[in-house]
This record gives structure tokens, C-alpha cells and sequence, in this order.
């Protein structure tokens, strides 16, 4: 029996059904709507014993409800006589709890929308608590699958002030961060589920019965960590203060310290910033962070610069950093004008000890030779040496060379005594 045929004998009803229908139609329960969801418990136990897979039995139930389920919508009932009223939610509540204890005990077998919708059936028409509590365990194993239009399950309590049931949102929330903090979920997961509180903050906000417990209770059901920003909570609180402006500073300042101004997008702190609905507070920590991250951005930028051509700062003006090959060209001119400075020194020296030897004799030298000359270059050589070779190329310094091995003979001349 394929599945077509098992949902078409699933809904046939015999002679014998269709009489007794008849005969008591004021009854609560239509004996033909009994009897074809106890053909189809039958049918599905059958289903069971023949080892088919969970999630081939679960889509079996999800295209049974969804043909069969009757209508949820509460504005059908009025206008409607109240026998007519109680009839209806009497099956449906038969329906929602046959449905219940059918379910494959496999977590994943059902999708968490169909059981949403199912939840929000079975809190219209008043299923027994253990049912409700059946639903609501698998919902949370499975809440990073929900969608936020299936989610916004609206309250049927009469104590209940608010539109949205944000009492059963909190419940499924708490659950399901039980369940990642035992390791059962990933931490994918619960960035999915914080993605849709948020979302779902956002669209409960704007009820003006919503107290500032029950938001901040919500909100505070997921850990620090679950948010990978902060953007869509700090929308949420936006939109709350829009909707409540009887807000007091103590309780504006308390939904402000929910928002991690380091976990804040550009875009969201710069709205942030011009936000006169935050308090004074806030606005200066956003502004902080975003000074802070501009800090920290500049500094790694400059550190990896430096790291990766440590070379370039010592040009001034910054132009191109020089190549490997480049840097030791330049090296070998610089050692090899060191070479000619020491050897003209020592030529100097030389020509000192002559001089010294042909003025002995004399009462006083004629003159003294000024070794500092050449020392002073010498000095000059090393002091260009310290500070980088990045200062002068080697055509200047062999410049310089030359015209310092040029000027010592006219020096030279000078200190040769007069004829």
C-alpha cells in the first residue's frame, strides 16, 4: 500500500459511520472522525512494525495533518453557534493529542515548523499539559530549524497581556542552551537561535503591553557568546524605546548595558551614535570601541609594514623598498668606500712621519700637520654608516670621496713652506 492509497482508505468512512452521523448530529464527536484517525493509528502502528524509516513515517503524519488538520484560524468561530464552537475544538483537540502520541521518537523526524504549528493548535484549543510539554521538548531540540513566522505563537492566556506568547519563546530558549551547554548542539546552532530571538525581539517589541522584564528576560536566555554581533539586539532595543516612551533613564540605561558595544558593525555604531533614544552612557562606549578598533587597525597595519620591509622606514622620503640584490650592492660600496678612507689615512700618517723627520733640527716646526682632517672624515664616514645607508646612494658617497681625494693635495701645497 503506497502512501496515496494509505491517505485515501485513511479518510473512507463505512455505511455503518455515515448512519450514526446522521442519526446524532448535535453529538461533540462525529463517530466518522473518530473512527478515521483510529483506521489511521492502525494503519500507521502497522507502518511501525514493518521497520520504515522515522522520517518516512513522520512525512506520512505531516501530509496526514496538513490535509485533514482542520482550520486553525480563531475568527472561524465567530458568528458560529456555541454548540458548533465546542464541537470543533473538541476535535481538534482529539486530533492534536492522537497526533502527539504517534509521533517517531526520533528527535529529527519531524520538521520544527510542523510542530510549531501543532503547538500553536494545541495552546488554542487547551491539550493537556503533558501533550504541550511533549511539543515543546522537541521543538527546542530542534529551534535552530524554526522559522520566526512559525515562532510567533500568539498567547491564548487570559492572564496574559501581551499579544505574542513570550513566556513559551523563553521556556523553548533556556531549553535549548541547556542543551549546547551539555554539548548536544553546535555552536552553529545557537548563532541560528540568537539570529531569531533577535528577530523575534524586534517584532514583539512594538506591543506597548510588553513589560521590560519579559524583553530583557528573552534577551538575557541566550549566553554573551551566542551572538556573533550585536546589531540585531540593538535593533530590538531601538525598536522598544520607539514603542515605549514612557521608558524611565534608570530602565533606558539597563536595556542599554544588554548591548556589547565592541560586537557593534560600523554602520549599526554610527546609527548608535546618533541615536538620542540611548543614554548618554552607551553612546560613549560605542564611540570608544569604534576609536579603539581604529587604533588597533592602524597599529597592525604599520606593524605589518615594518615586519614585512623593515628597510622602508629608514628612507626618507618613504619611496620603494629596495631589493635583496640592491641592498647588498649598496653594502659592498659602502665597505669599499671604507677601504679608501682608512688607506688615505694611512697615507697621511706617512706623509706626517716625513714632514716630522725633515723639521728635526729646527728650534720650532714650521707647522704642525692637522690630523683631525681626515678624522673628522673618517668620523663623517661612520656617522653615515650608523644611521643607515639608505641616506646617500653609493654615486653620491663616491662623490663625496672624490672630491675629499682631490682636495688633499691642494691642502697639501698649502702647508709646503714659501719660497
Amino acid at each position: 500500500m503506497n502512501k496515496k492509497q494509505f491517505l485515501q482508505e485513511g479518510v473512507t468512512t463505512s455505511p455503518e459511520t455515515k448512519s450514526a452521523s446522521q442519526f446524532s448530529s448535535e453529538c461533540w464527536f462525529d463517530d466518522a472522525y473518530i473512527l478515521d484517525m483510529d483506521y489511521f493509528v492502525k494503519t500507521l502502528s502497522g507502518i511501525k512494525e514493518k521497520g520504515v524509516r522515522a522520517d518516512l513515517i513522520g512525512s506520512i503524519i505531516v501530509h496526514y495533518a496538513s490535509k485533514w488538520l482542520p482550520d486553525t484560524d480563531i475568527n472561524q468561530f465567530q458568528g458560529s453557534s456555541p454548540d458548533s464552537v465546542t464541537t470543533s475544538w473538541m476535535k481538534k483537540r482529539f486530533f492534536v493529542e492522537t497526533l502527539v502520541g504517534v509521533l517517531p521518537p526520533e528527535k529529527d523526524s519531524i520538521p520544527c515548523n510542523f510542530l510549531l504549528r501543532l503547538l500553536r493548535t494545541a495552546n488554542m484549543v487547551g491539550v493537556e499539559a503533558n501533550y504541550r510539554a511533549e511539543l515543546e521538548k522537541r521543538i527546542s531540540w530542534q529551534l535552530d530549524q524554526a522559522s520566526l513566522k512559525e515562532l510567533m505563537i500568539p498567547s491564548f492566556s487570559h492572564t496574559c497581556g501581551t499579544l505574542l506568547d513570550i513566556d513559551l519563546v523563553i521556556r523553548l530558549v533556556k531549553r535549548f542552551v541547556s542543551l549546547d551547554k551539555e554539548g548536544a548542539k553546535s555552536g552553529a546552532a545557537l548563532v541560528k537561535v540568537a539570529m531569531l530571538v533577535d528577530c523575534y525581539l524586534a517584532e514583539a517589541a512594538v506591543d506597548s503591553n510588553l513589560s521590560l522584564s519579559e524583553f530583557v528576560a528573552l534577551a538575557e536566555a541566550l549566553p554573551s557568546h551566542a551572538r556573533a554581533t550585536d546589531d540585531g539586539l540593538y535593533r530590538a532595543i531601538d525598536t522598544y524605546l520607539k514603542a515605549h516612551s514612557g521608558v524611565s533613564k534608570q530602565e533606558r540605561k539597563g536595556l542599554c548595558r544588554l548591548i556589547d558595544s565592541r560586537k557593534l558593525t560600523p554602520e549599526a555604531s554610527l546609527h548608535a551614535a546618533q541615536n538620542e533614544r540611548l543614554s548618554v552612557r552607551a553612546v560613549i562606549q560605542v564611540l570608544f570601541s569604534q576609536q579603539t578598533k581604529l587604533n588597533h587597525q592602524i597599529d597592525w597595519s604599520t606593524s605589518f609594514s615594518s615586519l614585512r620591509s623593515p628597510s622602508c622606514a629608514a628612507f626618507d622620503p618613504p619611496t620603494r623598498c629596495l631589493s635583496k640584490r640592491e641592498m647588498n650592492v649598496q653594502q659592498m660600496d659602502i665597505r669599499r668606500l671604507k677601504e679608501d678612507v682608512y688607506r688615505l689615512q694611512s697615507q697621511c700618517n706617512a706623509m706626517q712621519v716625513q714632514m716630522d723627520r725633515m723639521s728635526m733640527g729646527r728650534k720650532k716646526p714650521f707647522f704642525k700637520w692637522k690630523k683631525f682632517s681626515f678624522s673628522k672624515v673618517v668620523r663623517e664616514e661612520e656617522k653615515i654608516e650608523d644611521e643607515g645607508f639608505g641616506r646617500q646612494t653609493p654615486m653620491e658617497m663616491n662623490t663625496n670621496l672624490v672630491k675629499a681625494k682631490s682636495s688633499l693635495p691642494q691642502t697639501y701645497h698649502k702647508l709646503l713652506p714659501r719660497k
